[in-house]
C-alpha cells in the first residue's frame, strides 16, 4: 500500500495545520488483494492456453479493487502501526526540525484512516514552517516479515530562494494618513527552520517603525517555537491627544501551543509635547517610562473565514500585566480584554448575520494605585473605521467617529505670548485621553448582491449597527460609577454600505449615520471610506 499527501508552496498561502487534507491512493494495493479479490474458477486441466486479458478488462478490475478498497476504508477500522519515518530531500534542513512537527503525530496513529488524517496534518504542518517549496508524504507499506506496519516517507522540496521580500502602500482615512511598509524575510540560514526577517515603517503624518525578528520552530528538546523580535517604534498623536511617542523595544515569545500564547515585553517609552499645548492629563504623563510585561492570550477562532463569516463563532480573550521590575519608573498597570465574535447563516443570498461584543478595562497597581491614574498610551482609545466584523483585537472600532474621536476628552492649553484673540482661539481644542473601561458591541448583516458579476467578484453589501462606551475609573473616579452613567456614556451609530475585496486590500464604502454622540466626539453622518490589507 502507498499513500501520498501532496502540497506546493507557490499555489497558495501556507495550510491551516488543523484541517485535514485530501490524499491520493497509488496503486500499490497488495495488502488489501487477498481480501477484496474472488476466487478463481478452477482451471481446465487441458493444453488450451488462457485468453489474454485486454485493457479495457485490466482497468474495470482495478477499478473493482480501488472501490472495494474505498469502501472497506469507509466502513472498517483497518489496524496499522508506523513502523519507520524516512525524510529525504533536506539537504540543509535538520531532520529534528521536521520529526518534531510530524513524529509523534504519525506514531500514535493506530488505524489508516487515523494515518491518512494524520499525514495530511502533518503536510500542513511543514508546509506552515515557510521554509519548503514542496512537501510530499508517502505512506508504503512496512517489511514483510513485520505485517500491519506503514512505512512514512516524507519528501521535501527546501526553497530554492531563502531571501524574499515585499513592500506595500496602506491607507487609514480615519486618521487621514498614508504608509509604506516593507520586509525582507530569510528562511533557514542556520537550517533549524529559522526565519529571520527585517521590516520598515513609514507613515505620513502618524508613525513609523524599524524592526527585526527571528523565529524558531520547536525541534528536539523545544516544546514550543520561539520568537524574538526588536524594533523602535515612533508615532505621532499630536493631532488627537496632544503628544508623541517614541519606543525601544524586544519581545520575545515564550509559550505558543495550540491557542495559548505567552508572550514577554521590555521597551524604553518616552512622551514628548513639541506643541507645548497638551492638556494637564497629558502633561502628567511626559518623559521617561519603563514598560516590563507578561502578556498571555487564549484565542480560538472556528469562523469559516475571517474576512466575511457566514457560520462560527471566535473567542479572544488578552492579559497584560505591567511592573515586573521594582525600578521607580517602572510602569505598574493589568490590562483585560474580552472579545466575542458569532455568525448565523440565514440561507439566502449567502446572508449571514454576524454580532459581538467586545470590553476591556485597565487598572493601575502597587503602592498608592487607587490615586493613579493610568498609564497613557496604554488606556482604551475608541472610533475609526477599520471592520468591527474582521478585527478581533478589544475594543477599537466604532464606525462613523474618527480614530480617537470619542471618550473623555480634556481642553488644550492655549498659546501663550500671543496676543492675538483670534490666534488663539484658533490653537485651542480638545486632547482624547482615553479611558479606563471600554465596551464596544455591533451587529452585522452580509448578502450578496442580485448582479451575478458583483457574487462572482465577491462584492458584497452589508447593513450595521455599532455601539460603544469608553468611561474613566481611575484616581478614585470609580466610587461614582454607576450603571446609570454607563448607560448614558455609549454612543451609537447604523448604516449600509458595498464591501469589495481585491487581492491587494479589502474596501468599503459605507453611508454612516451618527444616532447619538456627545459634545466633545468627532462623529459625522456621510460616506466613509475604508482600506484594510488581507
Amino acid at each position: 500500500m502507498a499513500v501520498s499527501t501532496e502540497s506546493d508552496a507557490h499555489l497558495g498561502q501556507p495550510e491551516d495545520p488543523n484541517h485535514i487534507y485530501p490524499t491520493t491512493v497509488h496503486d500499490d494495493l497488495d495488502d488489501f488483494e487477498s481480501e477484496i479479490e474472488e476466487d478463481d474458477d478452477e482451471s481446465e486441466e487441458d493444453d488450451e492456453e488462457p485468453e489474454p486479458i485486454t485493457p479495457e478488462a485490466q482497468m474495470r478490475t482495478e477499478r473493482v479493487n480501488m472501490e472495494s478498497l474505498f469502501k472497506r476504508l469507509s466502513t472498517e477500522r483497518v489496524p496499522v502501526r508506523v513502523h519507520d519515518i524516512l525524510i529525504k530531500g533536506n539537504t540543509k534542513t535538520k531532520d529534528s526540525v521536521i520529526e518534531a512537527e510530524v513524529e509523534a503525530l504519525l506514531k500514535n496513529a493506530t488505524t489508516v484512516q487515523q494515518l491518512l488524517q494524520a499525514a495530511g496534518v502533518a503536510n500542513a504542518r511543514l508546509q506552515h514552517l515557510d521554509i519548503f517549496d514542496s512537501v510530499n508524504i508517502t505512506l508504503d507499506a512496512g517489511p514483510p516479515e513485520l505485517p500491519g506496519t506503514a512505512n512514512v516517507v516524507v519528501e521535501v522540496s527546501e526553497a530554492k530562494n531563502p531571501l524574499t521580500g515585499d513592500v506595500g502602500i496602506f491607507s487609514k482615512p480615519e486618521a487621514r494618513s498614508w504608509s509604506v511598509e516593507g520586509s525582507l524575510k530569510l528562511k533557514n540560514l542556520f537550517g533549524y527552520g529559522d526565519l529571520w526577517d527585517g521590516s520598515v515603517a513609514y507613515g505620513w503624518g502618524q508613525a513609523s517603525e524599524v524592526s527585526a525578528g527571528v523565529a524558531v520552530p520547536k525541534f528536539k528538546a523545544l516544546a514550543t517555537p520561539l520568537t524574538a523580535r526588536i524594533s523602535l517604534l515612533s508615532q505621532d498623536w499630536l493631532k488627537f491627544s496632544s503628544y508623541k511617542e517614541k519606543a525601544l523595544g524586544i519581545s520575545l515569545g515564550l509559550l505558543s501551543i495550540g491557542n495559548h500564547d505567552l508572550s514577554y515585553h521590555l521597551s524604553w517609552r518616552t512622551l514628548t509635547d513639541p506643541s507645548q499645548m497638551a492638556s494637564h492629563s497629558v502633561r502628567r504623563q511626559l518623559g521617561h517610562g519603563l514598560l516590563s510585561a507578561l502578556k498571555y492570550t487564549f484565542k480560538v477562532d472556528q469562523r469559516n473565514s475571517p474576512l466575511r463569516p457566514t457560520r462560527g463563532y471566535a473567542f479572544l480573550s488578552t492579559t497584560h500585566i505591567g511592573g515586573l521590575f521594582p525600578e521607580n519608573r517602572s510602569l505598574h498597570f493589568i490590562r483585560q480584554e474580552f472579545d466575542l465574535r458569532y455568525a448565523v447563516p440565514l440561507g439566502f443570498y449567502r446572508a449571514a448575520l454576524n454580532f459581538g461584543i467586545s470590553s476591556g478595562v485597565i487598572f493601575p497597581w502597587g503602592r498608592g494605585f487607587l490615586n493613579k491614574p493610568s498609564y497613557l498610551p496604554e488606556r482604551f482609545f475608541l472610533g475609526g473605521n477599520s471592520s468591527p466584523v474582521c478585527t478581533l483585537r478589544g475594543p477599537t472600532s466604532i464606525l462613523g467617529f474618527k480614530a480617537r474621536g470619542l471618550g473623555p476628552a480634556e481642553p488644550r492649553r492655549q498659546e501663550r505670548g500671543n496676543g492675538n484673540n483670534e490666534s488663539s482661539d484658533a490653537s485651542t481644542g480638545m486632547d482624547f485621553i482615553g479611558g479606563d473601561l471600554a465596551v464596544t458591541a455591533f451587529a452585522d448583516l452580509s448578502f450578496d448582491l442580485p448582479l451575478r458579476v458583483f457574487r462572482e467578484a465577491g462584492i458584497h453589501g452589508h447593513a450595521f449597527a455599532c455601539t460603544g462606551s469608553l468611561t474613566k475609573l481611575t484616581e478614585n473616579v470609580y466610587r461614582e460609577f454607576s450603571l446609570q452613567k454607563l448607560r448614558d456614556s455609549f454612543r451609537c451609530s447604523a448604516g449600509f454600505g458595498i464591501i469589495v475585496p481585491t487581492k491587494l486590500f479589502r474596501m468599503e464604502v459605507n453611508y454612516c449615520y451618527i444616532l447619538k454622540q456627545h459634545e466633545h466626539d468627532q462623529g459625522k453622518s456621510g460616506v466613509q471610506f475604508s482600506f484594510s490589507s488581507l
